[in-house]
């Protein structure tokens, strides 16, 4: 470890230059030799590191999220060249450079944090030996080598003998104690935002050989962090600790504003979106009216979350436009499962949802109208099925077609027109009396 970080020494002064500004700082609060005023001096170095670091992070989650995309397509080239390892090689940097993908692009905050991270290391291993290195020396080593956080030493390490321990005024108990809880909670953090990665900010609809090796990963890297950190001195764990919290509630800021399109995350986003938009009436910041249009944009290729937020619009009377705002409209949005038609195009009006009581009668009556049918329609063929030579019942002598009931003198009309034809059509059996 000493060898990798002699390599790195060139940062070192920078490095101490920058703890000993915020030591400065914050040895006028707490005290210039007291363990909060280094601890936090740390702390400080890491949060100015990691806020460099921000435009690295960004370019990190989209060349990942572009490895996602691309997992598909990689296993296809896989399979047909597994047998040429060269062709396969050269179709995936075609690939690469087809989508402007780069791998180690998801590396870069790791690879750009690790000097740092060295250079500190190597700080804190001069203090320990009582080495001046870069701009500590003097009063400030003295002041450094009697700093302590809960009693630990900043220079002390889990491996350290009790002799060395004691020559940095502290007990062997309590710096094993302090260190132990130090890698539990820098590998519980470790563990936690991968975990969190894993379960919701990935595409759940693309099963792909790139999740395995992130689970892979959710496992080995706190193990391998507790391994390590048993060789790291208490300044290190700080800092590391610090960097894996900072990376935490950064993953967890960028999976509620950003997250990766199919995961349950941005389920999760998409509705509470839904709800704010809806209870507005309207799109309220840049960056969900991005997301508005950004889906809008996509037509058919929603998955099924951003399907179901549109829809969700439609159904509240509200129609997604294609620059990120919304208008109301009863019938802006069709809400058919598959795609949604913003206000200006071509509208489908969704009929209404009828109560189930509504239902019910609509279905009684209809049984009832089909019943009278059949029942005329027998009665009809029953007649029919009458002799046609039979004769009608003879009426009373000296009776009038006026003192018939009311529809009597159309029957008589009837009747005598069949007459003329020569042959009568016979009652219907029910008109028997």
């Amino acid at each position: 470890m000493d060898t990798i970080a002699s390599l790195f020494s060139f940062i070192t002064t920078p490095v101490s230059w920058v703890i000993v500004q915020f030591h400065s700082v914050y040895g006028k609060i707490f005290g210039p030799d007291t363990g909060w005023a280094w601890g936090l001096s740390i702390v400080s170095l890491v949060i100015l590191i990691r806020i460099c670091l921000i435009p690295l992070f960004v370019k990190q989650i989209k060349a990942t999220r572009a490895m996602q995309t691309l997992q598909p397509e990689m296993k296809k080239i896989q399979e047909r060249y597994k047998s040429d390892k060269q062709r396969q090689s050269e179709e995936m940097m075609k690939l690469y450079k087809e989508s402007g993908t780069n791998p180690l692009s998801s590396c870069l905050p790791i690879l750009a944090q690790s000097p740092f991270f060295f250079a500190l290391y190597h700080v804190l291993n001069g203090i320990a030996t009582g080495k001046e290195i870069g701009v500590i020396d003097g009063d400030l080593l003295e002041s450094a080598r009697k700093a302590h956080i809960f009693g630990a030493p900043l220079a002390a390490k889990f491996m350290d003998s009790a002799d060395k321990v004691a020559s940095l005024g502290a007990s062997l108990t309590d710096v094993r104690v302090i260190t132990a809880l130090m890698i539990i909670l820098m590998s519980a953090s470790q563990f936690f935002t991968q975990r969190q990665l894993m379960t919701k900010n990935v595409d759940t609809t693309v099963k792909t050989p790139f999740m395995q090796q992130q689970k892979m990963l959710m496992y080995v890297f706190p193990i391998m962090f507790a391994i390590f950190g048993i060789n790291f001195p208490v300044g290190v764990l700080v800092y590391w600790l610090t960097t894996n919290v900072w990376t935490m509630g950064q993953q967890m800021f960028v999976i509620r504003r950003n997250p990766t399109p199919g995961s349950k995350a941005q389920a999760a986003f998409l509705e509470r979106l839904q709800k704010q938009v809806t209870h507005n009436k309207k799109v309220r910041g840049r960056g969900n009216t991005n997301v508005i249009k950004a889906i809008v944009a996509k037509g058919r290729d929603r998955n099924e979350f951003e399907r179901k937020f549109i829809n969700g619009l439609s159904k509240a009377g509200l129609a997604a436009q294609a620059d990120g705002t919304v208008v109301e409209s009863e019938t802006a949005v069709v809400a058919d499962g598959e795609e949604g038609t913003p206000a200006g195009g071509p509208k489908r009006q969704q009929p209404k949802r009828q109560s189930k009581a509504k239902r019910q009668s609509a279905a009684t009556q209809g049984a009832t109208r089909a019943d009278g049918e059949a029942e005329a329609k027998t009665s009809l063929e029953k007649a029919q099925d009458q002799p046609e030579d039979a004769a009608p019942k003879a009426k009373p002598a000296g009776s009038s077609t006026t003192g018939d009931k009311p529809g009597s003198g159309t029957r008589s009309k009837a009747k005598s027109g069949q007459q003329r034809k020569g042959q009568q059509r016979p009652k219907h059996p029910s008109s028997k009396k």
